[in-house]
């Protein structure tokens, strides 16, 4: 194979099919996460393509000129990366204006994290996660960028290392490039395995896997198996074993046919992984990158294939947005959404999205690195730019740090669930010392407070007979065991529940919920009355959870399962599910009540207006609704005969 002196500057015109693909994958996820559950892969999908094109291009200027520039390589990298992330926070910062300071609360810690490449260890240091974050951080989406650049600097260093020590074999520039790609294959192929192993290894026993998808140790193998496939493609300089091979065994249809099979092995990927599944930690995030491997190897075969097939000038475009769109369509998604419909807010993101990313592309980072940029097929000067961009720029400053100044340190949401547990964690003194005191003596009845707990009609007492609860000595009153929800509305509930004691703690769980009920019959502080407020959080297992709930209480105590409520929930999502369940229980058990959150939230949306559509954020009004439901739900249960015994 003859080596040139000089670089061939080639552009592969099939490749944006990839970026594209990984770049709806990832929109279709975030729009219609419950249509497009394994979208997340389209991350994956980039990180493939850029660990091939960066070991690609390093390979061609090895080629070249015999050496590998880590000063020019981490320029390029640098020019291509930060300019239009900078100006990403900054362009949307003002529209943050439209939703409530929830979504700027703390935003100078995640505009530090994005700008220092660490949001990922900053989400998993403060346990985030695409899943379960009520009010997701706006720019938790340049978790990726940090991986991203993490491999950049660690491998564009290893790399010149390689190229270094290269000259110190005999033979010419040839046998050196042999030799380095052997290298690179070796090395890559190690780094892929042992992120995989690593990922398989971190991930058991975990129910949220957000630790080792946000981890650049767990999540660099995609980048690695790009490298091990640019080591036996490449990009201008290839291997003369696949030239020969492309040559003799390859037509543009069979090219096309690859592609088109990768690309629809990745839709299925789409519609059937779970980022809560342990199959997806490796085995299905494996899979994908393979199928991106197979489509890039298929986009390369097809550009040689087809050389008098120009690719369509929208290919182009979107591809060359794609970086940019992936930037501002994360906060963009997240205020519209809370704005308007899912179905406009996406239509609204989409929109803004490529018309900010064309300004990044073509105008403003052209510009920053020296070059004339472009004005609707106009080239443009710095000069002649200069003043109106630099006045842009520092009015989205002055918004950007007056913004961050001005932001609440803690949500409305927070705050609220913190003074809950402030509450609930005095109580727990006095749930001490009532376990104590039920392990020597049944309990006394309680004094009267006219203050309190004066019947009226939203009292259970009026119509609760009791015999069964009384001849099992079981403890009288209520027992709450709920989640977020009930804890930001504790404070407000249990003066207004009779006779009720609260145990409430956010992202709880079915199961963990089971745990609470078990610790309380077991110490014999669970009361007559057990109500279950959880089910937003809910996992696959809700239904069997449930059943567990139903099994291991008591005979005696009268159940209420209070159904959950999230504005955003479709049919498809497992809180839905839980509700549906839930309602099919009392024809089934005669002593289990249903206490229907989840219709009756919906009919009062004045409650959830600039909330996170679950939790209403300490307001008076959804106080009262929670209380009144949990009521109604006890006055129907009171009117029902408790668990039978088996005798019975």
């Amino acid at each position: 194979m003859e080596i040139s002196s000089k670089p061939k500057r080639l552009k592969i015109k099939w490749f944006s099919l990839v970026r594209i693909t990984g770049l709806f994958l990832v929109l279709g996820y975030h729009f219609f996460q419950n249509t497009y559950p394994g979208g997340f892969v389209g991350v994956d999908v980039f990180f493939a393509f850029s660990g091939f094109l960066i070991t690609s291009l390093m390979f061609d200027e090895f080629a070249a000129s015999g050496s590998f520039k880590l000063g020019s390589f981490y320029q390029r990298r640098f020019y291509r990366i930060v300019p239009p992330l900078i100006l990403s926070v900054l362009i949307v910062m003002p529209f943050t204006y439209l939703v409530g300071t929830d979504f700027i609360t703390g935003i100078g810690k995640q505009i530090a994290a994005a700008f220092g490449f660490v949001t990922n260890y900053f989400e998993i240091a403060t346990g985030g996660s695409y899943e379960n974050n009520f009010i997701p951080h706006l720019f938790v989406h340049t978790w990726s960028l940090a991986v991203e650049m993490h491999f950049y600097i660690i491998w564009g260093f290893l790399v010149y290392l390689f190229s270094k020590a290269i000259h110190f074999i005999p033979g010419g520039r040839h046998q050196q490039l042999k030799t380095f790609r052997s290298i690179i294959f070796l090395i890559s192929a190690i780094f892929a395995l042992a992120s995989i192993v690593g990922m398989k290894i971190g991930g058991e026993g975990l129910k949220d896997f957000s630790p080792v998808y946000f981890s650049s140790l767990t999540h660099c193998f995609p980048f690695f198996i790009g490298a091990v496939l640019s080591t036996v493609t490449g990009v201008s300089t290839l291997p003369h074993s696949f030239e020969k091979h492309i040559a003799e065994k390859w037509t543009a249809p069979r090219a096309i046919l690859l592609m088109a099979a990768a690309f629809v092995g990745l839709l299925v990927i789409t519609f059937k992984l779970d980022f809560s599944a342990a199959f997806t930690y490796p085995y299905g995030m494996v899979l994908a990158v393979l199928l991106a491997a197979a489509m890039i190897c298929g986009a390369r075969i097809l550009h040689e294939k087809t050389p008098n097939v120009s690719e369509p000038w929208l290919f182009g475009f979107l591809a060359d947005c794609s970086y940019s769109v992936y930037l501002y369509h994360w906060p963009l998604y997240v205020i519209f959404s809370h704005k308007m419909s899912n179905g406009w807010a996406a239509v609204w993101t989409t929109v803004l999205s490529f018309l900010f990313a064309a300004f990044s592309y073509y105008l403003v980072e052209p510009l920053v690195a020296g070059r004339k940029g472009h004005l609707f097929g106009y080239r443009v000067s710095g000069k002649s730019i200069t003043l109106p961009l630099t006045a842009l720029i520092a009015g989205l400053l002055v918004v950007t740090g007056f913004t961050e100044n001005n932001a609440p340190r803690m949500s409305k949401l927070e705050r609220n669930l913190w003074i809950g547990g402030i509450y609930q964690d005095a109580d727990g003194v006095k749930a001490a010392q009532d376990t104590v005191m039920a392990q020597v003596a049944p309990p006394k009845p309680k004094k009267k407070d006219e203050s309190k707990q004066k019947t009226d009609t939203n009292d259970y007492r009026k119509y609760n007979k009791q015999s069964a609860a009384e001849k099992l000595k079981l403890p009288p009153g209520v027992s709450i065991i709920g989640d977020s929800v009930t804890l930001g509305t504790r404070r407000y509930l249990e003066p207004h529940v009779a006779d009720a004691q609260v145990d409430a703690e956010g992202d709880r769980k079915l199961d963990q919920a089971h745990g609470v009920m078990m610790e309380q019959q077991k110490n014999n502080t669970l009361r007559e009355f057990v109500v279950i407020c959880v089910g937003t959080n809910s996992l696959n297992d809700y239904e069997e959870q449930a059943k567990k709930i139903i099994a291991d209480l008591k005979p005696g105590h009268k159940l209420v399962f209070m159904t959950p409520y999230d504005k955003t929930a479709t049919a498809s999502w497992n809180s839905t599910k839980l509700g549906e369940f839930e309602r099919t229980l009392p024809a089934k058990y005669k002593w289990i009540t249903i206490a229907d959150w989840g219709k009756i939230a919906p009919q009062h949306p004045e409650v959830f207006n600039g909330t996170d559509g679950v939790h209403f954020a300490g307001r008076a009004a959804g106080d009262r609704l929670y209380a009144k439901v949990v009521n109604d739900g006890l006055i129907a249960a009171a009117k029902k005969p408790g668990k039978p015994t088996e005798k019975d």
